[in-house]
């Protein structure tokens, strides 16, 4: 075994993840920090929104197949789910269109059934998308931090060989190590984000569309209820 190759084998041996954090410059300690911090982050959200919103759609779909099969919608919740909200802020409409005997009123009130339901579909869907933005900006700014870590790495590591006067592999090996495990980081941190990311704006669209053809099926419902003609 010659010279380099030996001063290789040391180098690569001596060289860990921990090693990379604890031995790196001040600057690349802090990225590596945040871009940790972030994929931690972004993971709890995922989880998060993994069983928040599999357990709403779960709920409202039950719920909605009880209700048109006439079955018994009681639950075992305490909190309403998205179709029972939405009944609910119809719930004067829906009794008060069984007695009105003018065209007119009816409309009127079937107006202000859409908008009521409008309203608890958009508070639903607002709900639901808590912590989609941390997602979206983890995604899309995390390559970046990554990126400034591995050049401030190079910067490093080419200061050093400036310094010592030594362009061998043991000279520049740890600062460029600091730089691409930045970039490694930032890309750990930022592709889940932006995969679960668009997973989830997909399921709130379906969950919206859902909620959606719901409301639209109970205008039809009230619609039927409206007199012809005005007395």
């Amino acid at each position: 075994m010659n010279d380099s190759e030996m001063e290789f084998g040391a180098v690569e041996s001596g060289i860990s993840i921990i090693g990379l954090f604890l031995d790196a410059d001040p600057v690349v300690k802090i990225v590596l920090i945040i871009l940790l911090i972030a994929s931690i982050w972004s993971w709890a959200v995922v989880v998060a929104k993994s069983l928040g919103l599999s357990k709403a759609k779960k709920e409202a779909r039950k719920f909605e197949d009880q209700f048109w099969s006439g079955g018994s919608t009681s639950t075992d919740s305490n909190e309403r789910n998205a179709i029972e909200q939405i009944l609910a802020s119809v719930s004067v409409e829906w009794a008060e269109i069984k007695k009105v005997k003018n065209a007119s009123t009816a409309i009127t009130l079937l107006d202000r059934a859409e908008r009521s339901m409008r309203t608890t579909v958009d508070r639903e869907i607002e709900a639901q998308s808590g912590g989609l933005g941390v997602l979206a900006s983890v995604g899309s700014v995390s390559p970046f931090i990554g990126l400034f870590g591995t050049v401030w790495g190079i910067m490093n590591a080419f200061i050093e060989i400036g310094v010592q006067q030594d362009t061998s592999l043991a000279t520049v090996a740890g600062p460029i190590a600091e730089a691409l495990f930045a970039t490694g980081l930032g890309l750990i941190a930022a592709i889940p984000a932006v995969i679960f990311y668009n997973k989830f704006s997909g399921d709130l669209g379906s969950y919206a569309d859902q909620l959606d053809n719901f409301c639209q099926k109970i205008l039809l419902r009230l619609s039927r209820r409206v007199p012809i003609g005005d007395d």
